[in-house]
Formats: structure tokens, C-alpha cells, sequence
């Protein structure tokens, strides 16, 4: 029997971990489940297992916060112990954190195949901690599933060709299946939003927290939004709590509301009924698209170029005025089309669980 180590540790990975769990062991393939801690927060870690029905851990490294080098050093440690213990067949890290390259290296030095769900993406911004995690990665990877042309180009620029397999995007089976669950018109009369009546916001890259002036700007243009007569729906991640509460920024409207963190599930339904996001997450822009809302990017790049390409999202930078101009340009003239088949059919997980069975029994 095939044995498989998954390693997850912050939200994006959940989510795209909880499909390739289920449809793994539906396959009868092992797996063994190692949450590295990264993300502690209830609403950010363990309400995701729940409601995505992902089993229980087989390891718990309660890593927790820190400077990137300690993080990332302490899982190296941890994972490298549960390899040699375990020993898998491969290794599969998710995404861009440093749970991706700490699973990646620890392998890759023991010489256990790596699979990379969501290879290729770049956004060419090296000051990023993702954008590293991510390049380095994919040149330690043995099996990078891509989920775009886009992505696949990018590999080729870099010489990576073997292995590569384009596969759609697993975010998107994701949401497809979790939305069915969703009560939606709940989630809205818990939070007192009407459909479409509302902006939603997610800030949470350390680029936007822990530079003040970036944070300031953002929120001086979401205050005059609201002072403007839109009402803004604000889910704040701790980091950015943490920043509002030792910079005493103040509400001036009544209409920026702040949230504790919500759900998968309510973040999926709050996305879909959205009139306009504003954000820095790189899920959060795809799955807005997934649903036809358009988002306005609180960053200078962004790793899904294509939807920028196609003037469904738009970047804004930190720039307070920037920010209002790209809200009211999205809100006046986005005509809320998707391109069919962009991010796959909804079948990017049973792809990367067949090529796995394939390699087993080309193996036999």
C-alpha cells in the first residue's frame, strides 16, 4: 500500500488538504496527517477540520508564531523526526507558508519525493516570504501540480518541465462541494448583511501588518468608503487585531463593521454575496472569482496575474486614493463574467490522487 505524508499548517492548506485527504483514502492510499501549528487560532485551524471533515492529526507540532527562520527551523526538526519514523513514499506540501518549505526540505534532504499542490505560481516579488517559499519549493519538487497555463509557463521559465502536471485548481472542487452546505441566507442574518449591500475585507499579509503605513492608508480609504455610504464587512485576522489595538486606529462609520474571524464555510457564503472585495489573500482572490465578485488587491502583484489580465480583479497598491478609485471603477463597470474552465473543471483533486495510484502500480 501506498503511503503518503501530507503536511498542513495555516488555512489555504486546510482547505485544499481536506479533498486530497478524503479522496486518498477513498482510494485506500495511507496517509499520515502532520499539522505543523502555524495557524493556532480556533477559527483559523480547528474549525476548518470540522467543517471540511479532515481526520484528526496524526501529528500536532504546535509550532505557533515567530520570526521566519525559528518557524521554519522548528519544523524542520520536527518533520525531519516523523520521516524517519514514518518513512512515506512521498511528501505532498501545499501552497506558499513555512509549513510548505520546512515539509519540502525535510524530504527532499532524506530523499523522499516531494508533491507541490499549487506549483508555478508566481507573483515576482522576492520580498515576499511566500514568493521564496514557493521558488524553492518547486526546484525540490518531484511531482508539481499546477493549477493554470499561467502556472506551467513559469515552471518552463525556470527549467522545470519534468513532473509537472496541470491540474486545475483544488480551491475550486473545494468550493464547488462546500457552498452545497451552506446556508447562506444564516450566515448573512447572523452578521446583519443583506446580499450584495455590503464590501467585504480580508487584510492579513505581513507586508500590509507590520508596515504602519501601509496598514494606515488601507484603513483611512475603508473608514472613507464607509463614511461614503458603504457598509464594509471586516473579518480581522489576529495579526491585524494586534495591529488595531496597539495603533488605537478608531472606526469613524458606524458602517466598518469588524468581525471576529469567520468560518470556511461563511467565508465562502459571505464571498458569493459580496458586492466587491477588498483584500491581500491570494484565496480570497480566487474564490471571489469563483463566485463572480470582484475583488480590489491591496498589494503591488499578485500571484493570479490572469484575473488581473482579464479586469475581473484589479491592484491598488496601499494607496488610500487608489484603493476608493479601483472600489467605485469595480462597483460602476465589473461585469461579474468568469471564463469557463480558467482554474480546471472541478477535478483537480481525483487528477493528483490518479496520478499518485499510477505511479503505484507502474511501480508493481
Amino acid at each position: 500500500m501506498l503511503k503518503i505524508l501530507s503536511v498542513v499548517g495555516a488555512r489555504p492548506q486546510f482547505i485544499k488538504a481536506g479533498i486530497i485527504t478524503r479522496k486518498l483514502r477513498e482510494k485506500g492510499i495511507k496517509e499520515i496527517l502532520v499539522h505543523t501549528g502555524q495557524h493556532y487560532d480556533y477559527n483559523l485551524s480547528e474549525i476548518f477540520f470540522r467543517e471540511l471533515e479532515i481526520p484528526e492529526p496524526d501529528y500536532y507540532l504546535g509550532v505557533g508564531s515567530g520570526l521566519h527562520g525559528e518557524q521554519t527551523g522548528k519544523m524542520l526538526i520536527e518533520i525531519e523526526k516523523i520521516l524517519l519514523s514514518e518513512k512515506p513514499e512521498i511528501v505532498i506540501v501545499y501552497g506558499d507558508t513555512n509549513s510548505t518549505l520546512a515539509g519540502a526540505l525535510a524530504a527532499s534532504k532524506l530523499h523522499i519525493p516531494v508533491a507541490h499542490v499549487e506549483a508555478g505560481l508566481r507573483s515576482y516579488n522576492k520580498n515576499m516570504p511566500e514568493e521564496i517559499n514557493r521558488i524553492l519549493t518547486d526546484h525540490i519538487s518531484n511531482y508539481l501540480f499546477a493549477p493554470t497555463d499561467l502556472a506551467v509557463e513559469n515552471l518552463k521559465k525556470e527549467g522545470i518541465i519534468e513532473g509537472v502536471y496541470k491540474v486545475g485548481d483544488v480551491m475550486y472542487d473545494v468550493a464547488l462541494e462546500a457552498i452545497k452546505k451552506v446556508n447562506e441566507r444564516d450566515v448573512l442574518s447572523k452578521y446583519n448583511l443583506k446580499s450584495k449591500n455590503y464590501i467585504l475585507v480580508t487584510i492579513h499579509r505581513a507586508e500590509n501588518t507590520d508596515n504602519i503605513d501601509n496598514f494606515r492608508n488601507i484603513w483611512q480609504a475603508l473608514n472613507e468608503l464607509a463614511l461614503e455610504g458603504f457598509k464594509i464587512f471586516f473579518p480581522v485576522h489576529p495579526r491585524t487585531k494586534k495591529v488595531i489595538n496597539e495603533t488605537g486606529f478608531e472606526r469613524n462609520s458606524k458602517n466598518l463593521i469588524l468581525s471576529d474571524p469567520v468560518s470556511y464555510f461563511e467565508m465562502l457564503a459571505l464571498e458569493k454575496n459580496a458586492k466587491l472585495i477588498i483584500t491581500d489573500s491570494g484565496g480570497v482572490q480566487k474564490e471571489g472569482y469563483f463566485f463572480g465578485t470582484p475583488c480590489v488587491i491591496t498589494r503591488k502583484e499578485t500571484e493570479w496575474v490572469e484575473l488581473v489580465e482579464l479586469g475581473f480583479n484589479s491592484l491598488a497598491s496601499t494607496d488610500k486614493e487608489k484603493i476608493k478609485r479601483e472600489v467605485y471603477s469595480k462597483i460602476n463597470t465589473c461585469t461579474n463574467e468568469i471564463k469557463s474552465g480558467l482554474y480546471g473543471k472541478g477535478i483537480a483533486s481525483n487528477i493528483i490522487v490518479d496520478v499518485f495510484i499510477n505511479r503505484q502500480r507502474n511501480e508493481k
